[in-house]
C-alpha cells in the first residue's frame, strides 16, 4: 500500500484539535489543514474501495463519493455544535441481489468498521423475522461460526422491549426477533488506524463479512420457497 493511502497522524490531530475548539471560526482560521486531512481521507477511501472491489461488487463510485460531510445537520438537533470530529463513509453494494452496506466511522479513540441494515424498511423488517421464525437455526448457526464471533463478537443493532407484533414471548428466538437493526462491528486502535497498510487491514475485516451480508442478501430477495425476487 502506497504511503499516500495511509491516514496520516495530521488528519487524526485536525481531530483532536477540532474536538477543542469546534466552533466556525476556528473552523474557517484552520481551513487549510482541513483541506489537507480531507484529501488524506478521499485517498484513503479510494484505495480501500479499489481493495474491497477485489471482494465484492461496490456500487458507490469513487473513495470520495463515500465520504460524509463534516458539516453537522444541527436543525433537528438540541447539540449544537457545527462539526462532526469524526470521518466517516459508507459503501454501497451493487446490484438487486447483493443487499446491506459498508460503514466507516475513524476518530482518534474510537475507530471502528461496521456492515449490515441500520434501517431496514417494513417489508424487509417482515421478511427478516419471518426467517427467523422459520429458520432460527440456521441463524444460530451462522451468528454463532467462529470467524464472526472472534471477529465481530455478536450481531448488534437497535431491539425492541418486548416481543414483536404476531410472535409469542416465549418464541426460542424471541432475541432475534427482537432486533429491530442487524449489524456487525469491529474496532481498531490508533495505532492500527495510522498504520501503513490500514486500507487492507479494513478491507479484510469487512471481507469476513460477507457470509453474513450474502446470508440477508439471500433472504431479502428471495420468497419463503427460495424463488428469487429479483431479476
Amino acid at each position: 500500500m502506497a504511503a499516500e493511502t495511509m491516514i496520516k497522524k495530521t488528519s487524526f490531530d485536525f481531530l483532536k484539535s477540532l474536538a477543542k475548539h469546534n466552533d466556525r471560526e476556528w473552523f474557517n482560521a484552520h481551513k487549510d489543514q482541513y483541506t489537507a486531512a480531507h484529501e488524506n481521507m478521499i485517498d484513503f477511501a479510494s484505495a480501500l474501495l479499489a481493495e474491497m472491489n477485489r471482494h465484492d461488487n461496490i456500487e458507490t463510485p469513487s473513495g470520495k463519493a463515500s465520504l460524509f460531510r463534516i458539516y453537522r445537520d444541527v436543525r433537528f438537533s438540541k447539540e449544537k455544535t457545527p462539526y462532526n470530529t469524526h470521518w466517516n463513509g459508507g459503501f454501497k453494494r451493487a446490484t438487486k441481489k447483493l443487499r446491506g452496506g459498508y460503514y466507516f466511522h475513524l476518530q482518534p479513540g474510537d475507530s471502528f468498521i461496521a456492515c449490515g441494515f441500520w434501517g431496514p424498511n417494513t417489508s424487509d423488517l417482515q421478511r427478516i423475522r419471518q426467517d427467523i421464525d422459520h429458520n432460527y437455526k440456521e441463524w444460530k448457526k451462522m451468528l454463532s461460526g467462529k470467524v464472526l464471533v472472534n471477529t465481530f463478537g455478536k450481531m448488534q443493532g437497535e431491539q425492541l422491549g418486548s416481543a414483536p407484533r404476531g410472535y409469542a414471548k416465549d418464541h426460542p428466538a424471541i432475541e432475534l426477533l427482537r432486533y429491530k437493526q442487524f449489524l456487525l462491528r469491529h474496532d481498531f486502535t490508533d495505532e492500527e488506524v495510522l498504520s501503513t497498510n490500514f486500507a487492507k487491514t479494513a478491507s479484510d475485516i469487512y471481507k469476513k463479512m460477507r457470509p453474513f451480508l450474502d446470508f440477508m442478501s439471500e433472504i431479502l430477495t428471495t420468497d419463503s420457497n427460495g424463488v428469487s425476487l429479483v431479476d
